[in-house]
C-alpha cells in the first residue's frame, strides 16, 4: 500500500486551499498565512510541519487573488523599437528578471520606430490594465498618456526621454560617449572625421551628432556638410553614406559610426577596401573583438539601462511621490585596434 502520508493529495477539478494546509499541520489559519507569506512569529517546528503539509497536498499560493485585491494585476508592459535588435536584448532581459522578482509579468512588442505603432501598443497594454510602463519612445508626443498616468499607471522612459510630457526617465550619457569616441579618433592623428548616425528626430542620434561636432570643435577643427550622414539605418543608405565620404576628393580618415546596425555595415564596406580607415562605433556588438582589426566602439550598458529603469517603475509602484527623475548613465570608450588606425 502507498504511504499517503508522503504523497501529494491532488483531487482533480479541486485546489488545496490554506484551510487544508492548516488541518494536515494543525495549526491555525494566522499561522499558515504566516509561512506562506514569509512573516515572523512562527517556531522553527511549527515552520517545518507547514512546510511539510504544504509540500504534501501540492499547495500553491494564489498570488492573482492577492495582487486583485490589492488593486494590481502584477503585469508590466515594455514598449521597445526592435525586439530583434541586439542592443535591445538584454536591456529585456534586465526588465524581465526586476519584474519577476516583483512577482509581475512582462508583456513586451516592438513600435519599429513608428509613432503610431507605438501609441497603438501602449494603449492596449492599458487596456489590459497592466499596472506599468517602460517605454523607449518612437513618438515626441507623449500627452496621449497623461489620462492613464493619472489613472494611476506607473510609466519609465528609457534610452530616450518622453516628449512633451514631464516623466521618469533613464538614459545613457550619449553626448558624452561619441565626444570621447571622436575625441580618440583625433588624438590619432585624424582631421577628417566622418559621422553616419540614425534618423535626425531621434534623440540619441541628435545627441550623438552634438557629441561629435563639440568633439571637432574642442580640437579646432571644422566639420564639412560631407561629412555627415543622417537617416534609416539600413544597410543601402548606410552603405552608400560610406562610400560617398570615402570616394570623395578629400576622403575622410576616420569614421565615427552612430549606433551597431551603422557599424556593422560601415564594417563591411571598410573591409573590401585597401586604404585602411579608422572606425569607432556608438554601442558594442557581438564579435566585434573577434574582426580584424578589432573594432573600437563606445559601450553603453544595455543591462543597467532596463534594470534601473524597471526598478524605478516599482518604486513609483510602491508609492515613490517624488518629481519625475532624469538618471544618466555613463558610456566606456573600450579601445581594441580599429579606432587607432593612423591616417
Amino acid at each position: 500500500m502507498a504511504d499517503t502520508a508522503r504523497t501529494p493529495e491532488r483531487r482533480y477539478g479541486t485546489r488545496p486551499t490554506m484551510k487544508d494546509v492548516a488541518a494536515r499541520a494543525g495549526v491555525g489559519l494566522k499561522t499558515v498565512s504566516r509561512v506562506v507569506n514569509g512573516e515572523t512569529g512562527v517556531t522553527p517546528d511549527t515552520e517545518r510541519r507547514v512546510q511539510e503539509a504544504i509540500t504534501a497536498l501540492g499547495f500553491r499560493r494564489n498570488d492573482s487573488a492577492r495582487i486583485l485585491r490589492k488593486g494590481r494585476t502584477a503585469s508590466i508592459g515594455l514598449v521597445l523599437e526592435d525586439l530583434a535588435d541586439p542592443f535591445y536584448a538584454p536591456l529585456c532581459r534586465a526588465v524581465e528578471e526586476v519584474a519577476r522578482a516583483h512577482g509581475a509579468l512582462l508583456i513586451n512588442g516592438s513600435s519599429a520606430e513608428d509613432p503610431e505603432r507605438e501609441q497603438e501598443l501602449v494603449l492596449a497594454f492599458c487596456a489590459r490594465r497592466v499596472d506599468g510602463l517602460v517605454i523607449v519612445p518612437a513618438s515626441d508626443d507623449h500627452r496621449y498618456l497623461e489620462p492613464e498616468i493619472a489613472a494611476g499607471i506607473a510609466t519609465v522612459f528609457v534610452d530616450r526621454p518622453a516628449g512633451r510630457i514631464d516623466a521618469d526617465v533613464v538614459l545613457s550619457d550619449s553626448f558624452g560617449g561619441a565626444r570621447d569616441g571622436v575625441a580618440h579618433l583625433i588624438a590619432h592623428g585624424h582631421r577628417r572625421i566622418g559621422f553616419i548616425g540614425d534618423q535626425p528626430r531621434i534623440h540619441t542620434a541628435k545627441e550623438r551628432l552634438r557629441g561629435y561636432r563639440a568633439a571637432m570643435a574642442e580640437a579646432g577643427l571644422d566639420v564639412a556638410d560631407a561629412w555627415v550622414s543622417l537617416g534609416p539605418t539600413e544597410p543601402e543608405r548606410v552603405r552608400d553614406a560610406v562610400v560617398t565620404m570615402l570616394d570623395a576628393p578629400e576622403p575622410v580618415t576616420a569614421l565615427f559610426a552612430g549606433n551597431n546596425r551603422v557599424t556593422v555595415t560601415a564594417v563591411k564596406v571598410l573591409a573590401q577596401r585597401t586604404r585602411k580607415v579608422a572606425l569607432v562605433g556608438f554601442d558594442d556588438f557581438e564579435l566585434a573583438d573577434l574582426l580584424s582589426p578589432a573594432v573600437s566602439v563606445v559601450a553603453q550598458d544595455a543591462v543597467q539601462l532596463g534594470r534601473t529603469a524597471a526598478e524605478m517603475l516599482f518604486r513609483r509602484l510602491d508609492g515613490a511621490a517624488e518629481a519625475p527623475r532624469r538618471v544618466e548613465l555613463p558610456t566606456r570608450l573600450i579601445a581594441r585596434g580599429s579606432g587607432e588606425l593612423r591616417p
